[in-house]
C-alpha cells in the first residue's frame, strides 16, 4: 500500500505510457485519413444529404405539396408559350426550385424524385459490374491457360467498341418497357471488362505469393484459395474501382437520357430534364441550371470521394 506522499515507481507512474499502443487497423486508418481530408469530408456530406433526400422524396413532395407529376398551369404564362411566371423560373414559396416551362411541374419534386433513378440505376450498374468484373477477373487470373484466354479475348472484343455508339444502337432497338432494367444490363454489359481486367491482374500477383502457396501445399481446395487467401486481398482495389465506376454511371445514364435513350418520360431523370432545357435556357436558363448543378455537384463529389479512398488506401497499405 503506497504511503501518502511518497513517490511512485517511474514505470508504475508512466502506467499507460510504457505500454504499447494498439495499432490501428486498415479500416481505422483510411477512416481516419478521409476525415482528415477537407475535400473527403465535404464529399461525403454532399452524397449524405442527396442519399437523404433520395430517400425522402415522397416526405419532400407531400410537404411541399407537389408530386413530380402534377401540373400547375397557373404558374406558366401561355401567353408567352409557358414561360414561369416570376423571377429565376418561377422560384418561390410555392416552388422552392422553380416549375418546368409549358407545364408548370415543380422542378424540387423532379430532381428529388430523378435522384432515385439515377442513384438506383448507377449503384444497380456498379453492382453488377462488379459481380461480373471480379468474377470473371479472378476466374482468369488465377486458372490461366484457355480460361484466361477465352476471358481476355471477351474483354478485348467489348472494350474495343465504341459503348456510347453501341448503347444507343441497342437501346434505340429495345421496347421501352422495364427501361431502368434495360440501361442496367447495358451499361454494366460493357462496363465490366475494365474492372476485370485489373481483377486479373492483381489476382495473377496474389496466387504466386507465399501464404498462397502454403495454403496450396497445405492440400487447400481452389474455392478456398479463392474466397479465404485471394478475394480479402483484393478489397482495397475492388472497393476503389466502386467508387470510380458509380459517378461515371451515373453521367452515362444521364447522357443516354439527354440522347432520349434513357429513362421515358414522364419519370423523372436529370439527363431528361437537362435535355428538355436546352430549347428554353435563353428564357429560362435555371430550367438548365439546377438539374445540371446537382448532376455536376454529385458526379464531382464521388469522383473526390473515390480519389481521396484510393490515396488512404494506398497510405495504409504503406504503413502497414
Amino acid at each position: 500500500m503506497s504511503v501518502v506522499g511518497t513517490p511512485l515507481p517511474d514505470a508504475e507512474a508512466q502506467g499507460l505510457a510504457t505500454s504499447p499502443a494498439a495499432p490501428l487497423t486498415s479500416g481505422r486508418r483510411i477512416v481516419g485519413a478521409l476525415r482528415r481530408d477537407r475535400a473527403a469530408v465535404a464529399a461525403a456530406v454532399f452524397l449524405g444529404l442527396l442519399c437523404l433526400m433520395a430517400l425522402g422524396a415522397p416526405l419532400i413532395t407531400a410537404l411541399t405539396g407537389w408530386g413530380p407529376y402534377a401540373f400547375d398551369s397557373s404558374a406558366v404564362d401561355t401567353g408567352l408559350g409557358g414561360v414561369p411566371r416570376g423571377s429565376f423560373g418561377g422560384i418561390g414559396s410555392e416552388h422552392l426550385f422553380g416549375v418546368e416551362p409549358q407545364n408548370g411541374r415543380d422542378i424540387l419534386a423532379r430532381i428529388v424524385h430523378g435522384a432515385r433513378v439515377s442513384l438506383l440505376i448507377a449503384l444497380s450498374c456498379t453492382l453488377l459490374t462488379g459481380v461480373l468484373g471480379v468474377v470473371l477477373g479472378m476466374l482468369a487470373g488465377f486458372y490461366r491457360g484457355w480460361v484466361d484466354q477465352v476471358i481476355s479475348r471477351l474483354m478485348d472484343f467489348l472494350m474495343a467498341f465504341p459503348a456510347l455508339i453501341f448503347m444507343i444502337a441497342i437501346l434505340s432497338s429495345l421496347p421501352a418497357g422495364n427501361r431502368p432494367v434495360l440501361l442496367v444490363v447495358v451499361i454494366s454489359g460493357f462496363g465490366w471488362p475494365y474492372l476485370a481486367r485489373v481483377i486479373r491482374g492483381q489476382t495473377m500477383a496474389l496466387a504466386s505469393r507465399e501464404f498462397v502457396e502454403a495454403a496450396k501445399a497445405s492440400g487447400a481446395r481452389d474455392r478456398d484459395l479463392v474466397f479465404r487467401e485471394i478475394l480479402p486481398n483484393l478489397r482495397g482495389p475492388i472497393t476503389v474501382m466502386a467508387t470510380l465506376a458509380v459517378p461515371g454511371n451515373i453521367g452515362t445514364e444521364a447522357g443516354l437520357s439527354f440522347l432520349g435513350v434513357g429513362i421515358t418520360p414522364p419519370t423523372p431523370s436529370w439527363g431528361q430534364m437537362i435535355a428538355n432545357s436546352v430549347s428554353w435556357y435563353q428564357v429560362d436558363p435555371m430550367y438548365f441550371v439546377i438539374p445540371g448543378a446537382f448532376l455536376f455537384l454529385t458526379v464531382l463529389s464521388l469522383t473526390v470521394l473515390g480519389d481521396r479512398l484510393r490515396h488512404a488506401i494506398d497510405e495504409g497499405e504503406a504503413a502497414a
